[in-house]
């Protein structure tokens, strides 16, 4: 676990919710501004295919939304810096205004099949797509370019990786077909040999 992650989200009332149930609270631990990404934080974000993205509305409200697109989709542009280009969908844009007001978010990319969940928090800035074609054209896959509305821009402030405690396995569909295909092709050949 990063440093910096913990030092943020251990506030006062979180140690004292700690005391109150455990009989004490976790120790805060002086922490850098930031903690930067390393390799394997790097190749999991690039390998996700959808993460969740929570914004705060400014009522006070959290929000959450998903993201997807094609594996690697959420880039890693530094060790401290996420960007995504984000499509078109219902028009609501309640991620884009909600950064207007507050630019901290909090992402969540989970591994079903493996049981793993990475939780990144930074600040956002996001970018109007029209206004910037050229990073379209870096963000983006060629097929998707016509349908990107916004440029989200993620400064990594920290990172924890969570416990696979309670994660159920899910696979995709692609998953599953891979591990069927050689199955479906025994059940044809044992079916052909049948009928000889």
């Amino acid at each position: 676990m990063a440093e910096r992650f913990m030092q943020t989200v251990l506030t006062p009332s979180v140690l004292a919710a700690q005391k109150h149930y455990y009989g004490r609270h976790a120790a805060v631990s002086p922490a850098p501004e930031h903690d930067p990404l390393t390799d394997d934080e790097t190749q999991f974000i690039q390998s996700r295919d959808s993460f969740y993205i929570a914004t705060i509305t400014e009522s006070g409200w959290p929000y959450l939304q998903h993201r997807g697109g094609q594996p690697g989709f959420l880039r890693v542009v530094s060790p401290t810096q996420l960007a995504f280009a984000d499509y078109k969908g219902n028009r609501q844009l309640l991620s884009t205004g909600n950064l207007t007001r507050n630019d901290r978010v909090s992402l969540f990319l989970m591994d079903y099949p493996n049981r793993t969940r990475l939780k990144v928090l930074g600040h956002a800035r996001v970018e109007d797509a029209r206004q910037h074609p050229g990073l379209v054209a870096q963000l983006s896959e060629p097929e998707a370019r016509g349908i990107v509305e916004t440029l989200f821009f993620i400064e990594v402030i920290s990172f924890d990786w969570n416990c696979p405690k309670y994660i159920t396995p899910r696979f995709t569909a692609a998953e599953v077909e891979e591990v069927i295909a050689p199955l479906r092709q025994r059940i044809t050949e044992l079916e052909t040999q049948l009928k000889a």
